[in-house]
């Protein structure tokens, strides 16, 4: 059932690997073969997703997977407002799928073409200071174990879900989640740009009083084309188009859909994603949401002063904390701080200096975007870090879902 394998390659070419054989496998039970088939001929196995992570998370030379194939929703329980859908489907499917049944995501991120199984597990967010991260929308999964069988989580087994919402693909091959969705509904964009200062002068007011708030800071006119962001002089409170930042609220509304220059009213997962042309590697931390204005400031300064030609910008978003074992946020509340380098260049200092910025205030990686975590850090940062390596070490003993690089962190 197995194809003959082949070269793999992540979206922006900084992650590849040789495989011995790849699947693609259109049903659970097809899925379950493979991965039975594999680990009893002592392979191990990942799966891509869509090939979004920025880290080494996907790779094996081993059985390399994509659910590709295993698509779409399988059951709405209208009553609980739970979906359950294949772990192969993208968010944008999804997407249309629950407006066509007059529902909703909670929230999202600005990338909707992800698997939801890698980018759910990975710990994938959107913003807002009192939602959490799309993986705290979960309330059951499947997933495929080592022999073949499937393991059913459900949220009357508390701590196995936590386990499982951010576990890297590290617990199993995910065949199905199931969701916690709400009643559909539109959303009122806002977009602008203000200076730095007037950013941090607003900052707590515009976190509280909006269910959605972030901002890129800019440190020279060409940062905005890095990350394609629109041009925003003509509802600009500074004339300057240096060392600004380009901000955004969204609010849940009860108006009709419109569009203008700089304001928009939508269906929700309409108005989340923004496009990005896949020509920068990424850097994202969760800090604690206390430091997040400090940590800031450093980065900034840091990147004005000794690192003036790195000029992509700073993404900076707010996720509340949840109770994933492995995840970012992990009972912390936090802003996510983002940074990037720009592929064909050598920008690994400029990384490892922001990386010692922000370790300084007990920041967490997103485990899909580049970081540099080692075992110690894992077991210094996650309290549950202990519990998750011995659930893992349970269901997967030999370590046929692991890779070089989460044998390094979690085996």
């Amino acid at each position: 059932m197995m194809d003959a394998g082949g070269h793999w390659r992540n979206w922006v070419g900084n992650q590849s690997c040789i495989v011995r054989h790849k699947g693609a496998p259109e049903s659970e039970a097809a899925l379950s073969e493979m991965v039975r088939e594999a680990t009893s001929n002592g392979l191990n196995v990942r799966c891509a997703g869509s090939g979004h992570s920025f880290t080494p998370v996907a790779l094996t030379s081993g059985l390399h997977l994509t659910l590709s194939k295993l698509q779409g929703i399988t059951n709405i329980d209208t009553a609980r407002k739970r979906v359950s859908v294949h772990a192969g489907t993208t968010i944008n499917t999804l997407g249309k799928a629950l407006k066509a049944n007059g529902l909703s995501m909670i929230n999202q991120g600005d990338i909707d073409s992800q698997a939801l199984a890698g980018a759910l597990t990975t710990g994938t967010h959107g913003t807002g200071l009192k939602l959490g991260n799309m993986a705290s929308q979960i309330v059951g999964m499947r997933l495929v174990q080592p022999d073949g069988r499937v393991l059913v989580i459900g949220d009357n087994q508390p701590d196995m879900l936590e386990a499982a919402r951010v576990s890297i693909g590290m617990l199993g091959v995910i065949s199905e989640i199931t969701l916690q969705v709400m009643d559909s509904y539109n959303l009122h964009e806002k977009l602008w740009r203000c200076t730095f200062d007037e950013c941090m002068e607003q900052h707590d007011e515009l976190a509280a009083t909006h269910r959605h708030f972030g901002f890129f800071w800019c440190p020279v006119p060409e940062s905005r084309h890095c990350y394609c962001l629109p041009d925003t002089s003509s509802v600009s409170t500074t004339a300057s188009l240096s060392d600004v930042c380009e901000m955004k609220t969204i609010d849940i509304t009860d108006r009709p859909p419109m569009e203008g220059p700089f304001e928009k009213i939508a269906y929700s997962s309409e108005i989340y994603p923004i496009e990005y042309v896949p020509n920068f590697h990424e850097l994202e931390y969760a800090v604690p949401v206390k430091y997040g204005k400090q940590a800031c400031m450093e980065v900034r300064k840091l990147m004005l002063e000794k690192h003036p030609t790195c000029i992509y910008p700073i993404e900076y978003r707010f996720t509340a904390g949840d109770g994933g074992w492995i995840s970012p946020f992990f009972e912390q509340d936090s802003i996510t701080l983002s940074v990037s380098g720009q592929p064909g260049t050598d920008y690994w200092n400029y990384l490892k200096d922001v990386d010692d910025i922000l370790r300084q205030f007990g920041s967490r990686p997103h485990w899909g975007k580049l970081h540099f975590l080692g075992a110690e850090d894992v077991a210094a940062l996650y309290p549950r870090a202990r519990d998750f390596k011995a659930l893992r070490n349970k269901l997967d003993p030999e370590g046929r879902f692991l890779n070089d690089h989460l044998r390094q962190l979690f085996g």
